[in-house]
């Protein structure tokens, strides 16, 4: 898509935290939002936009934002979301997703040690200073520092943890979804795909990653992202298809072999049926009449 996942260093593991960084260039392909376990915090750190969300095959709902904006959601099925950028600026989120362990100290701290589990409303273009400086903060220590410490991003984390059930806890309990894939698990098997784009699909491999057994993970990996595993990983192949047909000068033949096709007519047939017209077509760029 023409959009780009930012990597952040991978000195240390980050059980309890998940962060994201993607900028945005004007339209951008629907990025699909998993069901995982953890609860979701998505915010604007720079730029504006246009925001559209909707559940799968759903009708899309739009709103207006700018830096500082946040969403909060935990949902149990897979959704997109789409942005185009105002003004040509460049639109820059943060995905964080917070371990239950986080929110499960802090509403015991806030409620009592025998408080039911709860769950949070969801939000959709919130303002609220804390959240935005906690997440600012983790953003620095994660991306600016050479070292980052997990110490000190698990402490915003777990304060950020008490200030979303402080002031975001739903009246009702609707049930925490125990049965679904984590959010690191799901980082590391979509890291992995996007490491071996160009080699033979593995589920044996990517469960290993998931440290699940091919079954389980299969059932939770759908379940979070409502395509298999395999759909998935083409999904991925024809994003970066159409990133390097858009963005350089390769031949199409190179782009193919570079995401797994090493037979040319294969991976233009593949192309069309996902993406809607040929490889050739889609780099070359409009008619104006």
């Amino acid at each position: 898509m023409p959009s780009e996942h930012l990597a952040l260093p991978q000195r240390a593991e980050l059980q309890e935290v998940v962060l994201q960084l993607f900028t945005h260039h004007s339209i951008t392909e629907p990025l699909l939002v998993p069901a995982v376990a953890e609860p979701l915090l998505v915010m604007v750190l720079s730029g504006s936009a246009i925001v559209e969300e909707r559940s799968l095959d759903g009708d899309w709902e739009m709103a207006q934002v700018q830096a500082g904006d946040f969403y909060l959601t935990s949902t149990a099925s897979p959704y997109e979301m789409r942005w185009q950028a105002r003004e040509g600026n460049t639109f820059e989120v943060m995905h964080l997703y917070l371990a239950h362990s986080l929110v499960d100290k802090a509403y015991r701290h806030l409620l009592g040690s025998q408080a039911t589990p709860i769950s949070f409303l969801d939000i959709s273009a919130g303002q609220d200073d804390l959240v935005r400086m906690l997440l600012e903060q983790m953003r620095r220590e994660l991306v600016d520092r050479r070292e980052p410490s997990s110490l000190f991003v698990s402490s915003l984390a777990q304060a950020l943890a008490v200030h979303l059930v402080r002031t975001y806890r739903a009246p009702k309990i609707t049930g925490r979804r125990n049965n679904a894939l984590q959010a690191y698990k799901l980082r590391r098997v979509i890291d992995r795909m996007n490491q071996r784009l160009a080699e033979a699909f593995s589920l044996a491999d990517l469960a290993d990653a998931a440290q699940l057994s091919e079954y389980h993970f299969s059932r939770l990996f759908k379940q979070a992202m409502g395509l298999s595993p395999s759909q998935y990983f083409i999904r991925l192949r024809m994003g970066r298809a159409r990133q390097l047909l858009l963005h350089t000068d390769r031949s199409i033949i190179d782009i193919g072999m570079e995401v797994g096709y090493s037979n040319p007519s294969h991976f233009s047939q593949v192309f069309r049926h996902k993406v809607g017209i040929s490889p050739s077509a889609y780099r070359r760029p409009p008619e104006h009449c």
